[in-house]
């Protein structure tokens, strides 16, 4: 496990880090305005028990933003990673999950927005390349807004490799592509599946898509190119939420 600190910044990302009991949050830094609504918001638990706490200025916590021009909202952090979870174990005697697998995306707002929903709408887990996961990102944790605490994130070294395995575990690999023949929709999204996301503008890697068993597409307006990858994820996650709630 990695014990390097880092810092994470505003009201949502903080707060929720406060909440895991799995997080160590080592510091953190207040405004008196935003101390009083964390008290507000968790009026039946003191989120701030044996946690050091600062009081500064608005002006004091600028400097923990300014860099990736971020809104700090009077809320800063300093915490440790949490243990990584292992997609081997975690997939043992578990039926009917539904895994991301991101190919080559590595712009921080989009995976943290991508977190975002994934957690919105009760994804088991995502899968990333270990070097491109941007895991100690001031901005990914603001764009996920503390729905990073809420799922499984598992770091890989080779996306390849882990896609083979998970097909010989009976997982059916979907990936998203524009030039896919199949209308997502049409899908029975019924067993074990991993949706398989390539990065903006080049997609997915012509050897990494080869193992996906089926290519789909989200249907669009024809005179619109393509939709954000984080968009995307979204519609299609919402989908399959509402699959769920139906059988």
């Amino acid at each position: 496990m990695n014990n390097s600190s880092f810092f994470i910044i505003g009201q949502h990302a903080v707060i929720e880090a406060l909440r895991n009991p799995k997080r160590n949050v080592l510091r953190i830094f207040l405004t008196e305005e935003s101390k009083k609504n964390i008290h507000k918001k968790s009026p039946n638990i003191n989120l701030l028990d044996d946690v050091k706490v600062y009081f500064k200025t608005k002006k004091e916590l600028d400097k923990y933003s300014t860099r990736e021009n971020l809104q700090h909202q009077g809320y800063v952090a300093e915490v440790e990673h949490i243990q990584k979870p292992n997609l081997k174990e975690y997939i043992k005697e578990k039926n009917n999950i539904t895994l991301i697998c991101l190919d080559g995306v590595t712009d921080p707002r989009n995976i943290g927005s991508l977190i975002r929903s994934a957690a919105s709408f009760d994804i088991d887990g995502i899968i990333i390349k270990e070097r491109n996961f941007p895991s100690e990102s001031k901005l990914m944790y603001k764009a996920a807004s503390g729905a990073i605490e809420y799922i499984n994130i598992f770091e890989v070294s080779n996306i390849n490799s882990t896609l083979k395995n998970l097909k010989e575990k009976n997982f059916w690999v979907y990936g998203f592509d524009g030039n896919g023949k199949e209308d997502f929709t049409n899908i029975e999204w019924k067993g074990n599946n991993i949706l398989l996301f390539g990065s903006e503008g080049s997609g997915m890697h012509k050897h990494t898509s080869k193992y996906a068993d089926f290519l789909v597409k989200i249907k669009i307006n024809k005179n619109i190119d393509s939709l954000n990858i984080s968009n995307s994820a979204a519609i299609v996650f919402h989908h399959l939420s509402y699959l769920k709630k139906k059988s």
